[in-house]
């Protein structure tokens, strides 16, 4: 059964390689497929943003894949790579193979000095090649030895810390013991700059702040070290500690406490507990950190390449209180946020409707030349508070139109989403359309007391009639009047959700690569909504024109409209072909800060005031750090095989692109 198992996972893997294989081979040879060094580079990693992992860095595992050293890879070739990464000691092993440049499976001293040498380029810090350190491992001049496989694997592991050592010597010319914090960066991001948090990096001279003095010692350098190489264990630590405390948070004393406890030897010096607590709480001051905080002092990039269990989080059984409160939370959140989005933009909003409603062909109808034009008129004649007739209704209205609106699609999107995390376009569009149609139920009534509203102040100073309120408008039309061009109001708001939401998910992860390890920041929310909202709004403008007219009581002179069909056809025949976008570019003006402006202030609020407490952002925080099954398990290896390459030099791989790296095929 086992047997079967395995032969079953092996033909699943050798197709999914010849599947990635053939989207990303670019050259055909008498009908074979051959991939180049950059088709190698997008197959093995899809998706990556290459801001702290260069390309040319996943180039160097070309050097590993191509064999032959022809330039070029063939299927076979990038079955071998692939299958080479799914060992347990891939790193390891693709490091020696590339170090291993004459294919021996012995690595002289002179091998691992040109590679190493040729590698990280001119710039960086010299390695001293006649050190006792490397002569323990290579021998001396006159007893030099090859090292197998199994041996450089331990010269690797050692090779960090003796860069570190003499590293630490090139900067302490007087020989005090002594850095200064600026150099300590600079040691520290040669050593280890890949695997820490850009939050860490940038406040690594804070070190000298734990003890008295401005400097740092080579304790503290070492004592850092340690923490870096031991990140796995203070995970563990710190996930049981945190599992322990009734309010998910722990000290430093309970860290040691912890460690002590579940060790046999002890693991960290209180120096090194102090270096944890202090870059962990660099945004805690408190002294009672989360699991949170942990997470953040490293790299959210080095992921397992295998799904992980969590000990930390076991699974929390919610009543049907719980679900409610965090209902209304969510409710709460997108009502303020959303009213917060509706009044900024309100005064576009009150013009775009009035632009709509002008009656070009009829005369002494013609208010307004152009919405600049409606806009100073409006403050003219109605003053400031003129621009916001309406606003009332339309608040009301946004508390239940958000909520509907983001359920619906997340719910749909969901039900829609296979089990590898994926949902296809007509999926995203259906999603979206069902959350627009669900909409309206509320939206509609609210928005023609909104419109009609919005042209009582006009209506006030044309014909000096007086105007009515919200209530008079809605005594008048009545239950059925309320929905008065719902149809129409239908026809707008599904292809507009249809369209935003699969726009809006589409910029998050193609643009602004949105993902567990990275949240996205407040300026990007923004950028992604408000640029989400253009081609929605602009493309459903006809519909709006035509909902507008339906919903609009006419004037005497005006035309009457008895439906969508009827009203698009006299509107055609009037006033043209081009009134059917009256008012579109208010309508983008409106719908593209409002929408993102929501989302901005819903993130705000949502850190500001996250629900559940402590306990609720640690799971969050734990399902940011723990992998979906959905992640692309060959991005996950190729990255991890970089590891070790990148502990050698954090550069290792980036050097000018005319340099002559021993064991590299042209390509």
């Amino acid at each position: 059964m086992h047997t079967l198992s395995a032969s079953s996972s092996n033909e699943a893997a050798v197709e999914r390689y010849k599947r990635v294989f053939n989207r990303f081979a670019s050259i055909e040879r008498n009908g074979e497929k051959f991939m180049t060094r950059d088709d190698f580079v997008n197959a093995i990693a899809p998706g990556e943003d290459y801001k702290r992992l260069q390309r040319s860095q996943y180039g160097v595992l070309f050097n590993v894949a191509d064999q032959s050293r022809s330039g070029t890879l063939s299927l076979s070739d990038f079955t071998v790579f692939e299958n080479l990464l799914s060992l347990p000691d891939a790193e390891y092993e693709i490091a020696f193979r590339l170090f291993d440049t004459e294919g021996t499976g012995m690595i002289t001293r002179d091998q691992f000095r040109q590679i190493l040498t040729a590698n990280v380029g001119q710039d960086a810090i010299p390695f001293d090649f006649e050190c006792e350190w490397l002569k323990l491992y290579t021998g001396g001049k006159d007893a030099t030895h090859e090292m197998p496989y199994k041996e450089f694997t331990q010269l690797l592991k050692g090779l960090q810390a003796e860069r570190l050592r003499q590293e630490f010597r090139f900067y302490d010319i007087e020989a005090t013991g002594y850095i200064t914090p600026d150099e300590f960066k600079k040691v520290i991001i040669d050593i280890a700059g890949h695997k820490l948090s850009e939050l860490v990096l940038d406040n690594l001279p804070t070190l000298c702040n734990i003890y008295a003095g401005n400097k740092v010692s080579f304790a503290n350098v070492m004592a850092f070290y340690n923490v870096i190489r031991e990140m796995d264990m203070v995970e563990c630590i710190v996930r049981k500690a945190i599992e322990t405390s009734k309010d998910k948070t722990i000290t430093k004393a309970d860290f040691l406490f912890t460690a002590a406890r579940e060790t046999r030897f002890s693991l960290f010096t209180p120096m090194e507990a102090d270096i944890i607590f202090h870059f962990a709480g660099l945004d805690n001051p408190s002294g009672k950190l989360t699991l949170g905080d942990f997470f953040r002092l490293l790299e959210a990039k080095w992921e397992h390449a295998l799904p992980v269990t969590n000990p930390a989080a076991p699974e929390i059984k919610r009543g049907a209180i719980h679900d409610i409160l965090k209902g209304s939370y969510g409710f709460l959140l997108g009502s303020i946020s959303g009213a917060v989005g509706a009044t900024v933009v309100y005064p576009i909003d009150l013009v775009k409707t009035r632009m709509q409603n002008q009656r070009s062909k009829v005369v002494g109808e013609l208010l307004y030349k152009n919405s600049i034009d409606c806009f100073k008129k409006v403050v003219k004649n109605e003053g400031l508070l003129g621009l916001y007739r309406g606003l009332g209704p339309q608040l009301v209205g946004v508390a239940p139109e958000k909520a509907i609106k983001l359920t619906m699609n997340d719910l749909v999107r969901e039900h829609l989403t296979d089990k590898s995390g994926n949902i296809t376009l007509t999926g995203e569009l259906i999603a979206g359309g069902v959350a627009g149609g669900s909409q309206v139920v509320f939206t509609n009534p609210l928005e023609i007391v909104k419109i009609r509203l919005q042209i009582a102040g006009e209506a006030a100073k044309t014909l000096d009639a007086p105007r009515p309120g919200a209530v008079a408008i809605v005594r008048t039309l009545g239950i059925v009047g309320l929905y008065k061009g719902a149809t129409a109001c239908l026809l707008r708001d599904i292809p507009f959700s249809a369209i935003y939401f699969p726009v809006y998910a589409h910029l998050k992860k193609d643009m602004f690569h949105e993902g567990h390890d990275h949240r996205l920041s407040i300026g990007e929310l923004l950028i992604a909504g408000a640029v989400a909202g253009m081609p929605a709004a602009y493309f459903t403008t006809p519909a709006d024109v035509i909902k507008t007219r339906l919903q609009v009581e006419a004037k005497k002179g005006q035309s009457s409209y008895a439906g969508i069909g009827d009203a698009a056809r006299k509107i055609y025949h009037e006033e043209g072909f081009r009134a059917f976008f009256k008012g579109g570019p208010a309508r983008v003006l409106r719908s593209s800060p409002q929408f993102g402006t929501t989302l901005m202030v819903y993130e705000i609020l949502q850190r500001a005031f996250p629900f559940g407490g402590s306990q609720e952002v640690a799971q969050q925080a734990l399902a940011h750090v723990t992998p979906s099954h959905s992640d692309d398990l060959s991005y996950l290896q190729s990255k991890n095989a970089l590891k070790i390459l990148l502990d050698v030099h954090y550069k290792f791989g980036i050097v000018p692109p005319n340099a002559k790296i021993p064991g590299a095929g042209s390509s």
